[in-house]
């Protein structure tokens, strides 16, 4: 009787620890991580992953599809207001108060005129998730940075911002990609698109630039694309303007190319939310294709459009 007692015993201590094992810890971390003002030096080869984890010292998962995050808890942290572009939910409170997965979005690598190089590390925030997932589907992914700079063997990091804004959905926000706006000063910009279920995707363009001591965004330029519909769909691309006149935050020309057709008012078919410059056309023709071409440029804080909108129609019916 011990002895199947015993087996008994051990069965459901094995099971607990098992079930206890799949189940994504949370590692607690001091306050001091959200310090801007940190000190940070990798010698010899920066790892992305592993410099994520001596910033954000958490229990560090590596589980299947290449889903790597560091889970970590800030009992004494005060969680502060950060912007999400969904404008769901209202902003984002970072630290998450249940917990924050931390994943490694970007690891980019670029040089100066003068051949110094740097690298940027992008981090995306999501709340904890005992499966380790990311969820919430109006939700974005929080972006966090940090910029190292190489001397000699060692990378020295210049500046550390944990957080900044949240794009994207399902807490993920897209893949920044780095372009240079002026004299050995780079930006990242990012598309943001979310929609409803089986209903278009609006996309917004963002350029997140160093500016008054931190990362922020300083451009938004909306219907940048559509996709999933049924009936239209645009895409647009970016311009740096080439200004010796202008050494820093340089302007930017928007070139947008799509094709439009009234919705059928089916089931799969909605009637898309269009820019002004097309919602004319929209309302005595079924059909055209479009070119529209914006110029943006930095004042005061934030680029905005200058002039009117260069327009361009075809296969009008």
């Amino acid at each position: 009787m011990r002895f199947i007692k015993s087996i008994i015993f051990f069965l459901l201590f094995t099971s607990i620890c098992v079930a206890q094992d799949d189940i994504v810890q949370l590692k607690n971390v001091t306050d001091t991580i959200l310090n801007t003002k940190r000190t940070l030096f990798v010698k010899g080869q920066l790892d992305g992953v592993k410099t994520m984890q001596k910033l954000f010292p958490g229990k560090l998962y590596n589980l299947s599809d290449k889903n790597t995050f560091v889970s970590w808890k800030c009992k004494n942290c005060k969680p502060a207001p950060f912007i999400d572009a969904n404008g769901e939910e209202g902003d984002q409170q970072f630290p998450y108060t249940n917990g924050v997965a931390t994943r490694l979005l970007a690891n980019i690598d670029y040089a100066d005129s003068k051949g110094n190089q740097f690298k940027l590390l992008v981090f995306n925030h999501s709340v904890y998730d005992e499966d380790g997932l990311q969820t919430s589907r109006f939700t974005g992914g929080l972006l966090g940075v940090a910029k190292f700079a190489k001397n000699n063997d060692v990378w020295e990091m210049k500046s550390f911002q944990p957080a900044i804004a949240a794009f994207g959905s399902f807490a993920q926000s897209p893949t920044p990609k780095l372009v240079q706006i002026g004299e050995d000063q780079y930006a990242l910009a990012l598309t943001h698109a979310n929609g409803g279920a089986g209903a278009p995707y609006n996309g917004i363009l963002y350029l997140i630039a160093g500016f008054d001591g931190k990362y922020q965004s300083l451009m938004e330029v909306n219907y940048y694309s559509l996709f999933n519909s049924s009936s239209s769909d645009w895409s647009s691309s970016y311009t740096v303007v080439t200004d010796n006149n202008k050494k820093f935050f340089r302007d930017f020309v928007i070139t947008t190319t799509g094709s439009y057709k009234k919705a059928k008012g089916t089931e799969d078919d909605y009637e898309v939310d269009l820019p002004e410059e097309l919602a004319a056309m929209a309302k005595t023709k079924k059909q055209f294709n479009f070119v529209i071409e914006k110029h943006f440029s930095f004042k005061g804080k934030k680029y905005n459009q200058i002039g009117k909108p260069v327009v361009k129609f075809s296969n009008v019916k």
